[in-house]
C-alpha cells in the first residue's frame, strides 16, 4: 500500500497541475483582445525655459513646461483577467542630436473598480520636462502619446498605444515668467 505521504504528494501534484492548466486556459482566452481606445490631448499652455541642471553638469539645459487636457473612457479594457492599468502620457520629439527623444511627462495606476473615464482639464505634468542640450526651444514637432501596461491575473503585460495623439511646438523664445 501506499502511504499517507505519497498520497498526499500525488493529491498536491495533481492539484498544482490542474491549477497551471486552468491558469493557462485564462491567459489564452484575453491574449488576443483588442485593448486599445481613443484618446483626446491638447496641450493648454506651453513654454520653455534654459536653466541650469545641477545634478549633471552645471550647463545651462532646456526645460519645458505644458499644461494638458485628456478624455478617455477605459472601461472596455477592463475584463476579468485585468487587474490594473498604469497609464503614462509621453512627449516624443526629434533635435539634432538624437533621431528620437521620449519624455515620461504624467502616469496612474487605475485599479479595478476605479473610475475609468477620464475627463482631465489643465493638468500640470508630473514629471520634468528636461532635454539633454538645448532642443525644445522653437521645436515645431513634439508629440503627446497616452500608452498604458495592463497588469492581469495571469499572462503578460502588454504595452498598447491609445489612438490619438497630439502634436505641438515650443516657442521660439525662452520665457522668463515663473510658472
Amino acid at each position: 500500500m501506499h502511504t499517507v505521504l505519497t498520497r498526499g504528494n500525488a493529491i498536491l501534484a495533481y492539484s498544482l497541475s490542474l491549477l497551471a492548466c486552468l491558469t493557462f486556459c485564462c491567459f489564452v482566452s484575453t491574449v488576443f483582445l483588442d485593448y486599445r481606445t481613443e484618446a483626446k490631448i491638447n496641450t493648454v499652455k506651453v513654454l520653455v525655459k534654459n536653466v541650469p541642471d545641477y545634478g549633471a553638469s552645471r550647463e545651462k539645459h532646456d526645460l519645458g513646461f505644458l499644461t494638458f487636457d485628456l478624455q478617455t473612457n477605459l472601461t472596455s479594457l477592463f475584463n476579468w483577467n485585468v487587474k490594473q492599468l498604469f497609464l503614462y502620457l509621453t512627449a516624443e520629439y526629434q533635435t539634432k542630436d538624437n533621431v528620437l527623444n521620449q519624455v515620461v511627462l504624467w502616469d496612474k495606476i487605475i485599479l479595478r473598480g476605479e473610475n475609468t473615464v477620464l475627463d482631465f482639464k489643465n493638468m500640470n505634468t508630473k514629471y520634468y520636462f528636461w532635454d539633454d542640450g538645448n532642443g525644445l526651444r522653437g521645436n515645431p514637432n513634439v508629440t503627446l502619446t497616452l500608452s498604458w501596461n495592463i497588469v492581469p491575473n495571469a499572462g503578460l503585460l502588454p504595452s498598447v498605444f491609445a489612438y490619438g495623439s497630439h502634436s505641438f511646438k515650443f516657442p521660439i523664445d525662452y520665457s522668463v515668467s515663473p510658472v
